[in-house]
Order: C-alpha cells, then sequence, then structure tokens
C-alpha cells in the first residue's frame, strides 16, 4: 500500500488529481496505520497525495477550473 500510495501521488501530480490525491492520502494512512516496513515510501505518498490536493486548488484559483492547458 505504501507503494501504491507513492505512485498514485506522483501521477496524481499530473492527471486526475482530485481522485488520485485522495486516494493516496488513504493508501498512505493505512499503510502508516498497519506499520508497514516501508514507512518513507508511505510518508511520500501522504506527502504527494497532498501536494496532488494542493495542485487542485491553485487550479482552481488560478482559472476557476479543475483542468489545466499548455496553451493558455
Amino acid at each position: 500500500m505504501a507503494v501504491a500510495s507513492f505512485v498514485l501521488g506522483l501521477v496524481g501530480l499530473l492527471v486526475l488529481n482530485v481522485f488520485l490525491g485522495p486516494v493516496a492520502i488513504v493508501l498512505a494512512g493505512l499503510a502508516l496505520w498497519r506499520g508497514t516496513t516501508r514507512r518513507g515510501r508511505a510518508l511520500l505518498g501522504l506527502g504527494l497525495g497532498i501536494a496532488d490536493l494542493v495542485v487542485l486548488g491553485a487550479l482552481i484559483a488560478a482559472d476557476g477550473t479543475m483542468s489545466w492547458s499548455i496553451t493558455g
């Protein structure tokens, strides 16, 4: 679960952060609660999941939508 949280949090920075961010946070929390041996990856997944939601908030504040565009 710790590795899955890390991967989903990392991918969530680029696409589907509204879905992958909370999933990464939940998986990281479960991994930490179960006492995973990969504590560092679980904490990274937790941080990336939170970063996903921060990026989502910044996107919504910037242009009022839940999407981003390279062309502006």
